[in-house]
């Protein structure tokens, strides 16, 4: 399995907190006060948490700090924690997850361990495109997890079925990965206008009305594209502002990139 880099772009989750967020969004020489920007509470404490998360970035003020266990190990899984936890400069981890399940039973053990003393705030687990749900399901019915981390697009919703609404009976949050595919989905679509109902949630791109598909289910908490550019963190982050599509306006966007 392909080992990621101590400061990953996709581990920054919900990075800032509203105020910071809203920066980022206020264009050069604004002086009106900018939109208030969508959050999610995490259900296990009722935190809240920006809806879109940014990719790799300057360090912000307020972090939330989250990483990955990946070791095959389960005895080294400490040391790649605390080496991970040493290379953020942080006191304690927010979140730690389990990645795709890899020695899960023993990782876990240890995160709810430290969960337990202190040391840190949630424990997860994740999984991308489409991999095994069953294992991913039976754990979140057995396990008192905080987060479930899963691939969820508007081409990609296999998780729709039982993952979300265990999710969302559980109390569990939901980060999404893989929304735009890696950058491949904005690629095929992007070819193609924007439909001018688009306007009517406030999308003014393609990846905002991808985004806003993503954030509009209810048992999602928090979606993470990764980028490393600035103006993509804008364009990504206005997808939290403004109106959301409800079911009719979802069903819409499904029909229309699906013909695409």
């Amino acid at each position: 399995m392909r080992r990621m880099p101590p400061l990953s772009r996709r581990r920054l989750l919900g990075a800032l907190a509203a105020t910071g967020a809203a920066a980022l969004l206020r264009p050069p020489g604004a002086s009106a006060q900018p939109a208030p920007v969508l959050t999610r509470p995490i259900p296990s404490t009722g935190e809240a948490l920006p809806a879109v998360g940014l990719g790799r970035i300057e360090r912000p003020p307020r972090l939330f700090s989250a990483d990955k266990v990946w070791i095959s190990s389960g005895a080294r899984g400490p040391d790649q924690i605390e080496a991970s936890r040493r290379s953020w400069g942080v006191p304690r981890f927010d979140l730690l997850q389990v990645h795709n399940l890899l020695s899960w039973e023993e990782h876990l053990r240890t995160l709810f361990a430290m969960k337990a003393a202190g040391a840190l705030r949630y424990v997860g687990i994740t999984t991308s495109e489409g991999r095994r749900h069953g294992e991913v399901e039976r754990i979140m019915r057995a396990q008192p997890l905080d987060f479930v981390q899963v691939t969820y697009n508007i081409l990609d919703r296999q998780v729709e079925d039982r993952i979300l609404p265990l999710a969302k009976d559980r109390g569990i949050a939901v980060i999404v990965n893989r929304p735009f595919r890696e950058g491949e989905l904005i690629r095929k679509i992007e070819r193609h206008p924007l439909p001018g109902w688009a306007a009517e949630i406030g999308c003014a791109s393609w990846a905002q009305l991808v985004l806003k598909f993503i954030v509009s289910h209810p048992a999602v908490t928090c979606a993470i594209p990764a980028t490393t550019r600035v103006d993509h963190v804008r364009e990504n982050m206005a997808a939290a502002n403004g109106l959301m599509p409800d079911q009719a306006m979802r069903a819409r966007m499904i029909a229309h990139v699906e013909k695409l």
